[in-house]
């Protein structure tokens, strides 16, 4: 296997300019807290090894040609394991780029807790969950890149409690790492690529991508917009004549869709992918895009398809992101409505939806909603500002899909289009109806 990059050459790939800082000596016992025979010879080993003097590396750097706080972890000091000056390093890290109120960017390579130092090292996971929540609180945006071993404790609070996570190609990202995992485990789940598609990382970025990724990142987070305004149609469609109208025009396959709506709307974007619970939605895409004037807006968009609980959840988690960053949010409704079957009820369809209209009612920074196509019932409705929603012309919302309603009401097919001319769905509708703010 080829040699793992040191914390020096991580920081390399992602900072323009590094300086380093080191937190206040603390006084140990030489063979630390537990007298493990043997320990502060394995401690100095590794410091003659790698020429640091623990297993984490901090300080400020810029990233971008914008101030950014960076820790790294040092794989050969003792696999990157953390221990109670370890935990110094981290606690200092987090606390500086709360006082400077700058990003915090993590380069995370560990094993996990340090064994030599018992129950002792493991307590630092609390000390490192203290400082995210101050971190959060200050609203002070964290982003982390895991590299190879990103497990154990490390990954469950520095990695995955960050807001941003970004993964090396192929680098082992899991509470369990590889001595530890049960007999017979899939190989695939402890990859970075099989937490990506379970909705647990953002994005997997080749190391020659990874200074420009970061930098767009540090970018996005500080350059908050000061309101996401509607985008422009990019349809010649008509006001439709009849409700049915209306619908077929929503359902046109030759429509505009949201990619092309986001492709107009930001110069670059960039993803945030999955729930955090295991699952993702393709038909939902959710992330940050900086504009042509360089200010960031979170957008949430349907792509056409039935929303699975996944897609209500992660646009949950960026909408407060959003909110807790000062990013303007723009949400994108085209949706049939929510996806309803027996998948989806086991996946928490309702909690799903319940969240992503909360989040959008508990947002105090300015939600704009486009509505581009279809906007089906209760699942398009979570995603849509209450006071500053828009919409094209060749776009619907309704309670019902008429196609349904005619069912409900014990209608013959046939009588779908009438039925959709009753429930007043067309745009010019809407805005008599004074439920969106006008037509684009």
């Amino acid at each position: 296997m080829a040699e793992r990059p040191s914390a020096r050459e991580a920081l390399s790939l992602v900072t323009d300019t590094f300086e380093e800082h080191t937190p206040p000596a603390r006084s140990c016992a030489p063979d630390g807290p537990l007298s493990w025979e043997g320990y502060g010879a394995s401690r100095a080993r590794a410091a003659d090894r790698t020429g640091e003097a623990e297993s984490v590396v901090y300080g400020t750097a810029r990233a971008g040609g914008r101030p950014c706080v960076v820790l790294a972890f040092e794989f050969g000091f003792l696999g990157g394991s953390l221990g109670e000056r370890a935990g110094d390093r981290l606690e200092a890290a987090y606390r500086l780029a709360r006082e400077r109120r700058t990003p915090l960017v993590s380069l995370v390579a560990t094993g996990g807790s340090r064994m030599q130092e018992g129950m002792v090292a493991l307590t630092q996971l609390q000390r490192v969950a203290r400082e995210s929540v101050l971190l959060r609180e200050a609203g002070v945006p964290h982003i982390t890149v895991l590299r190879d071993p990103a497990t154990g404790g490390g990954w469950a609070t520095v990695g995955a409690g960050a807001d941003v996570i970004l993964a090396l190609p192929g680098a082992q990202v899991g509470f369990a790492g590889s001595r530890v995992r049960p007999a017979g485990a899939d190989p695939s789940a402890y990859t970075a690529e099989g937490q990506l598609a379970a909705g647990h990382v953002d994005a997997v970025v080749r190391p020659g991508e990874l200074r420009g990724t970061v930098a767009l990142w540090v970018t996005a987070l500080t350059s908050p917009a000061a309101q996401a305004p509607p985008p422009s149609a990019l349809s010649a469609a008509p006001l439709p004549a009849s409700g049915w109208d209306a619908v077929r025009q929503a359902r046109d396959p030759g429509r505009p869709r949201a990619e092309a709506y986001l492709d107009a709307y930001f110069t670059d974007r960039l993803p945030l992918v999955g729930d955090r619970c295991g699952g993702t939605d393709p038909g939902t895409l959710c992330g940050v895009g900086l504009r042509a004037d360089g200010g960031a807006v979170a957008y949430v968009a349907q792509c056409g398809t039935a929303t699975r609980p996944a897609g209500y959840r992660t646009a949950a988690r960026v909408i407060r992101l959003a909110d807790r960053l000062g990013l303007p949010v723009l949400t994108l409704i085209d949706t049939p409505g929510a996806a309803n079957d027996a998948e989806a009820e086991r996946a928490g369809a309702g909690a799903a939806i319940a969240d992503a209209f909360t989040a959008v009612a508990a947002a105090r920074v300015p939600v704009t909603t486009l509505l581009i196509g279809e906007g089906g019932s209760g699942g398009a409705l979570a995603l849509a500002a209450p006071d500053n929603t828009w919409a094209t012309r060749d776009s619907y919302f309704s309670v019902i899909a008429p196609e349904l309603a005619a069912a409900i009401l014990k209608r013959p097919p046939e009588e779908a289009p009438r039925t959709a001319e009753q429930l007043r769905l067309r745009p010019q509708d809407l805005l008599d109806l004074a439920l969106i703010r006008g037509i684009i």
